[in-house]
């Protein structure tokens, strides 16, 4: 079997010498080069090609974020973890939308480092424990968001009416409902199908649903 070959790109000397003494431990890896800046990274990288870089994501000028962007585009095979000394949002969520297929915790153990690069070289994506749950919280705040922007051009009551079309009720039953006159009901839902860009009640009925228009009356 191949040996993972690594770059370690950390602006810190003791940090590489540190990461290189505890990979230097486990045959199946092989530290084929070591950087301190986003710059010396990039050069490393497009010389070795490795298979896995393991890149801190402060660094001296151009940060460890642009570096991982400018890595997973320009040499797609090569994998990335992101290290970091603390648990930022903002720097967890900019290093996946640069393509990081890691992110881990400085503080992390030894052998977990181990399996979260063996994991990482594999294909698989790997998030550290302790910044797990805030991904899943991100997820489903911008899920919520989705879903709610997908109404935010009716009015509270056009959203009422769809709830109701969405129910199966006919114009009358949803006049009886909200006390309006059938041929008001019948604007709202014209209304209703103009904003939502649908041709008829059926597919304005499968959006309420699909966008859990429940939720937000």
């Amino acid at each position: 079997m191949s040996k993972q070959r690594i770059v370690l790109v950390d602006d810190h000397e003791v940090v590489r010498l540190g990461l290189k003494a505890l990979l230097e431990h486990h045959p199946q890896f092989e530290v084929v080069g070591e950087a301190g800046t986003a710059k010396e990274a990039l050069e490393k990288v497009a010389q070795l090609r490795p298979d896995v870089v393991l890149l801190d994501i402060r660094l001296p000028g151009a940060s460890g974020i642009e570096a991982c962007e400018e890595i997973t585009q320009k040499f797609p095979e090569t994998k990335v973890i992101m290290l970091t000394s603390y648990a930022e949002d903002e720097m967890l969520f900019s290093a996946i939308r640069a393509g990081a297929s890691g992110y881990v915790l400085k503080q992390i153990g030894g052998e977990d480092l181990i399996r979260a690069i063996e994991a990482v070289g594999r294909g698989e994506a790997l998030l550290d424990p302790a910044v797990t749950q805030r991904v899943f919280q991100e997820v489903r705040r911008a899920v919520k968001e989705e879903e709610a922007s997908a109404f935010a051009n009716l009015s509270q009551q056009e959203k009422h009416v769809l709830l109701l079309v969405s129910e199966g009720k006919t114009n009358r039953e949803i006049a009886k409902v909200l006390f309006l006159g059938e041929g008001t009901v019948r604007n709202y839902v014209s209304s209703i199908l103009s904003k939502l860009g649908v041709s008829n009640r059926a597919e304005a009925a499968a959006y309420a649903v699909e966008h859990n228009l429940k939720e937000y009356l």
